[in-house]
Formats: structure tokens, C-alpha cells, sequence
């Protein structure tokens, strides 16, 4: 039964199948052994094509999506969609086909062709992304992994006419062809809102020696740890980092920085309103850290228990972290000294909303510390909704 149990969830894994049932009986016939059993499997296929239409929400973000699917393609789970996407900051459409092993449905390939159009009100600044990338994933024993090249036509224009000079000065045309790799260890029951597990997440990116103008190698890493304790509590520990270095002359490009602050990463700041700025535009940074300690625990006298009041819980919470860029001229001593400087801090309390599997949303009162000249903060209640949370 549990091998059929397992059988049944990789049909299922496919996306080709909109039911799967098993059915498990003696033998029959002249064959059958005496202690043999019939495993039999009844599918039942998905149409040749699908629609859909559903609500996502982001970092911050809603957003509307339509999409068409074609499951089932040529016989072999692969799969073709087109998505647009219209959300509160970005607008998006593209076709994607994606090609698993067969026999190895974790083993798969992609293929992406997309246009993106954002606004980043933090920076004055709109981005308009077209371009092709192609991604091909596999595991290795307990990692996931992820390898990517990406062509991507950028279009960089001011959001407003109030736009420092500093936006202005980025405005206009790129071409980015990136290579990069991302490696995966996640053994969280849960990746909204664990209860126990751990995360590592490590990528890289390196762009220039497959064409286009823009030349840098990033990496960054993410790390959560998680721990049950007593009355249901769960202790979580967070921390990020990242740093960007420019290859060659031209020196990074907006759109390629790490930004910070916001109620998906150090709270009490408004969104991504930490580190270097012109006139009030937000320019991001080169290098970064942040660091989070929570404390999750079930709403007080459980209300709801068993049923609904199992989706909230009550947040306590200490954040830091800081953004800056670095003078790669210097040594690792005088990078940790500048990131170790003007840290920004906060801590608080909240109510935390768990929308199943999909997103959770925050409502906290913050108390924002170590503020520094341009910072702009949120004292006090702040609202986030998301799913990837410091």
C-alpha cells in the first residue's frame, strides 16, 4: 500500500492526470500466484487544453493571472503555458515549455520566452524586461539544483519626473546574458510557515562572458533555521547575505543591486528604503546582510483551535541588517568594518495569517532602531504580505 501510495503521488507529480485512483485485490487467474495482488491504476487524463484564473500574491504585491495550458503535450508530461499576469507593480506575459526526464520527473528542462514590466516607486524607476532563458533542474542526493542561462533586453526609464539625476543617469538600454547556479537544501515541513526544519539556499550569477554589456558576478545565500518548543512554540533564526562585484570598467547597474527594508525583511523600514539614495531615490547596494530572530506561538487562550484560529499566530520578532557598497580595492577586514557600520535594527510584535500553502500575511507593530540619515521608517503598524519573509 505505501508503494502504491508513492506510485500515486508521482502520477499526480506529472500535471497530466486530473484524478488517480489505485485499487489493490487478490489475484485471479490462471497465473496468479496464492498470496498474489492486482495493483490496478484508473487515470483519469486532463483535456488538451486548460485555462485558468487565480490571485497571486508577492513580496508585498498582488497580482491577477491568466493562463492557458497544454499538459500532455507530445505523450511525454511535457507541458506548454502561457501566463499574463497583471499585478499592483508589475505587469507580465510569457511562454514557457517544460520537458521532464522521463522515468525522472525531478530531472526536467525549461525553456522561456517573457516580458515583464515593473515600477519600483522606492527608486523612480520602471523597468521593462524581454527576453529568453532556458533552465535545466536536477538533484543530487539531499540538494536541488538549478542551472540557468538568461538573455534578457532591459529598458530602464524614470517613473516620474521628479527622478533624481542619479535615476537618470541609469536610464536607457542593456543587454544582460547571465549564466547562473542555484543549489537548494530544504528540509522544512512547511515553507510558509515551518515548524521545524532547515533551509540553505545558495546562488550565483555571472554575467558578461556570454555576451551582452553588463559584466558582474553576484552571489548570495539564504539561511533558516527552525525549532519546536514547548506550548506549540516555534523559535526561527534567519539570516541573508549577498555581494555584487562589477568585472571591468562600467560600474553596476540599478537594476542588478541587492536592496533592503520593508516588511519582508528588516521591519520597521518602509520598502527596500535602507542604504545609498539620491534625492530620495533609492539606489541599492553592492553588498548586504540581515539577521532575524522570531518567536512564533498560538494566539493567547486558543481561539478557534483545530479549525480556523490554527492559521494565526502570534509574532514576536528582532531584525537587522544593513546595505552598503564596497571599495573592492580594500581587503576582506575593511568589507566586514563597512558592513558592520550605521546597522540598522528593529523589533516588535504581531499577528502572522497563514493562506495555506501559498502565501502568509503580517501585521506587526514595529519599533525601528539604529536609523540613519535618508532612512525612511515605518513606526509602527506595518502590513506585509508575501512569501518569502526574513
Amino acid at each position: 500500500m505505501r508503494k502504491s501510495h508513492e506510485a500515486r503521488e508521482k502520477l499526480l507529480r506529472l500535471g497530466i492526470f486530473r484524478q488517480v485512483e489505485v485499487l489493490i485485490d487478490t489475484c485471479e487467474g490462471e497465473d496468479s500466484l496464492p498470496n498474489g495482488l492486482d495493483v490496478t491504476f484508473e487515470v483519469t487524463e486532463l483535456r488538451r487544453l486548460t485555462g485558468s484564473y487565480n490571485t497571486m500574491v508577492g513580496n508585498n504585491e498582488g497580482s491577477m493571472v491568466l493562463g492557458l495550458k497544454f499538459p500532455n503535450l507530445f505523450g511525454r508530461a511535457e507541458k506548454m503555458t502561457f501566463q499574463f499576469s497583471y499585478g499592483t507593480k508589475e505587469t507580465s506575459y510569457g511562454l514557457s515549455f517544460f520537458k521532464p526526464q522521463v522515468g525522472n520527473f525531478e530531472r526536467n528542462f525549461c525553456l522561456n520566452l517573457y516580458k515583464v514590466t515593473g515600477q519600483f516607486p522606492w527608486s523612480s524607476l520602471r523597468e521593462t524586461d524581454r527576453g529568453i532563458s532556458t533552465e535545466f533542474n536536477f538533484p543530487i542526493w539531499k540538494t536541488s539544483h538549478t542551472l540557468k542561462w538568461e538573455g534578457v533586453w532591459r529598458e530602464l526609464g524614470c517613473l516620474a519626473r521628479t527622478a533624481s539625476f542619479a535615476i537618470r543617469e541609469e536610464s536607457g538600454h542593456s543587454l544582460k546574458s547571465s549564466l547562473a547556479h542555484t543549489m537548494v537544501i530544504d528540509s522544512r515541513n512547511s515553507t510558509i510557515l515551518p515548524k521545524r526544519g532547515a533551509l540553505l539556499k545558495i546562488n550565483q550569477e555571472l554575467a558578461g562572458y556570454t555576451g551582452g554589456d553588463v559584466s558582474f558576478l553576484k552571489e548570495d545565500f539564504e539561511l533558516q533555521l527552525n525549532k519546536r518548543l514547548s506550548w506549540d512554540s516555534v523559535l526561527s533564526t534567519s539570516l541573508w547575505g549577498g555581494m555584487l562585484v562589477p568585472l571591468g570598467d562600467k560600474p553596476s547597474s540599478i537594476a542588478d543591486r541587492f536592496y533592503l527594508g520593508g516588511p519582508t525583511s528588516v521591519r520597521g523600514f518602509s520598502m527596500y528604503s535602507i542604504g545609498p539614495q539620491s534625492e530620495g531615490d533609492y539606489l541599492g547596494g553592492e553588498a548586504y546582510w540581515a539577521g532575524g530572530v522570531h518567536l512564533y506561538t498560538p494566539l493567547p487562550f486558543r481561539p478557534g483551535r483545530g479549525g480556523f484560529g490554527d492559521l494565526f499566530r502570534t509574532h514576536f520578532f528582532l531584525n537587522a541588517g544593513n546595505l552598503c557598497n564596497l571599495n573592492y580595492g580594500e581587503g576582506p577586514r575593511a568589507h566586514i568594518r563597512r558592513l558592520a557600520e550605521c546597522i540598522r535594527w528593529s523589533y516588535g510584535a504581531g499577528i502572522v495569517l497563514r493562506l495555506g500553502n501559498i502565501a502568509r500575511l503580517e501585521l506587526n507593530y514595529c519599533i525601528p532602531m539604529g536609523v540613519q540619515n535618508g532612512d525612511r521608517i515605518c513606526d509602527g503598524v506595518q502590513f506585509g504580505a508575501g512569501i518569502r519573509f526574513l
